[in-house]
């Protein structure tokens, strides 16, 4: 009888496999959709590379100065549902992203798939990397394959049964990866261009929002805080309830990292500042006045 259910419960966890590999294409994007974009712009792509936070997860834990641009990986991240670590996305061939090509980037960047076509885990948060302009994600491809190569190669993810699965992302990339914006409200001009560089690039709402029991950002409570994974205090809120600084200190805060009050911004918030700074003070504008815009929580 066990092995009855054991040869039955094999066939219909190839079949489902199956079945969702044919719903999949594992090229969700083509290179006729390719065919109307400029070339990398190496310039706008170093703007796309800080305003994305490649560096924050992707260069090594004390990197500094130019070290950030080594994107040799190997930094972990601890979830409810295991730990996972940053691959190495330098332009080494054998170990990092080298001999990608610029359809292969696009499809992991915008669709949540690797080159082999099995899904990314949600870590990598191509959730929002999805809401940015082609063209952004093309010059930062470019940007990308400028620096440093490193042949260090990438660690492996710590996960337990059935998280270790990566049929289950297929499901998972289903019910969540088309979501849209998570501020649909009326903006100024300047809040809308904020709100590309929070939520389709700086994807601030992965740590500042909730999660649903599936791991998926909670779009109901966006950047109302949220439990630090660490276990170690909580993730603020920077809804215009909580965070009712100027939209000047804001911006300050982004550049330097010092709040009104000359507190220091500290953990991984460090490297998010150092991000920041590399923007223009436009662009750190346009983001403190779409937090300022953000709509007021329901009762």
């Amino acid at each position: 009888m066990w092995k009855r259910l054991l040869t039955g419960g094999l066939l219909t966890s190839v079949g489902g496999f199956l079945l969702v590999w044919a719903i999949f294409p594992s090229t969700p994007i083509n290179q006729a959709a390719l065919d109307s974009l400029a070339p990398p712009d190496l310039v706008n792509g170093e703007r796309v590379f800080w305003a994305a936070g490649c560096a924050s997860c992707h260069a090594g834990e004390d990197a500094t100065g130019t070290e950030r641009l080594i994107l040799t990986g190997g930094r972990s991240f601890e979830t409810e549902f295991g730990t996972f670590r940053a691959p190495n996305i330098s332009p080494d061939a054998a170990e990092g992203i080298g001999d990608w090509s610029l359809e292969t980037f696009l499809t992991a960047m915008q669709h949540g798939r690797s080159p082999s076509g099995l899904p990314y885990y949600p870590a990598f948060p191509y959730t929002a990397y999805r809401l940015a302009e082609t063209q952004d994600m093309v010059d930062l491809y470019g940007y990308l394959q400028s620096l440093p190569a490193d042949p260090t190669p990438s660690p492996q993810h710590d996960l337990g049964f059935p998280f270790n699965l990566r049929l289950g992302v297929f499901l998972w990339q289903a019910l969540y990866l088309e979501r849209g914006y998570a501020v649909t409200a009326p903006l100024s001009a300047e809040a809308v261009a904020g709100r590309y560089l929070v939520e389709a690039m700086a994807h601030c709402g992965e740590c500042h929002s909730p999660r649903t029991a599936l791991g998926a950002v909670d779009y109901d409570n966006w950047l109302r805080g949220a439990a630090n994974p660490s276990g170690q205090g909580r993730i603020p809120a920077l809804t215009p309830d909580h965070l009712t600084w100027s939209k000047g200190d804001i911006a300050a805060y982004l550049n330097d990292g010092f709040t009104p009050s000359f507190d220091s911004a500290g953990g991984h918030m460090v490297d998010v500042i150092r991000n920041m700074a590399m923007l223009t003070p436009e662009d750190r504008a346009a983001i403190a006045q779409y937090l300022k815009e953000l709509p007021a929580p329901a009762p």
